[in-house]
């Protein structure tokens, strides 16, 4: 039976492993500044998905705390944080696939 996983789903999931290993230190990646971090790009995001800032954090593995931080300017959010959204915002279901796992 077919996993129904497209390439560029198995793409962004081995991106979203490089991601993990370079958070918790296990690899060096080149840096670069991938989105906008600007508040209303997040509420845009959270809101085109239809979802409360609690579901959109427990959905994507976030701090709720940390999502209102960032939608109300108090912080910006880091790098890693930054290419979470742009995958959330490009394929969110392949980051619900990859948490899922």
């Amino acid at each position: 039976m077919k996993s129904g996983r497209t390439d560029l789903g198995r793409e962004v999931e081995a991106a979203l492993g490089e991601v993990l290993s370079h958070v918790r230190g296990g690899t060096s990646l080149p840096c670069r500044i991938v989105d906008d971090p600007a508040a209303e790009r997040i509420v845009a995001l959270r809101k085109r998905m239809k979802l409360s800032r609690q579901r959109f954090a427990a959905r994507f593995g976030l701090d709720a705390r940390a999502v209102q931080d960032w939608e109300q300017g108090r912080r910006v959010p880091d790098r890693a944080a930054r290419v979470l959204l742009t995958v959330i915002d490009r394929d969110p279901e392949a980051v619900v696939r990859a948490l899922a796992e």
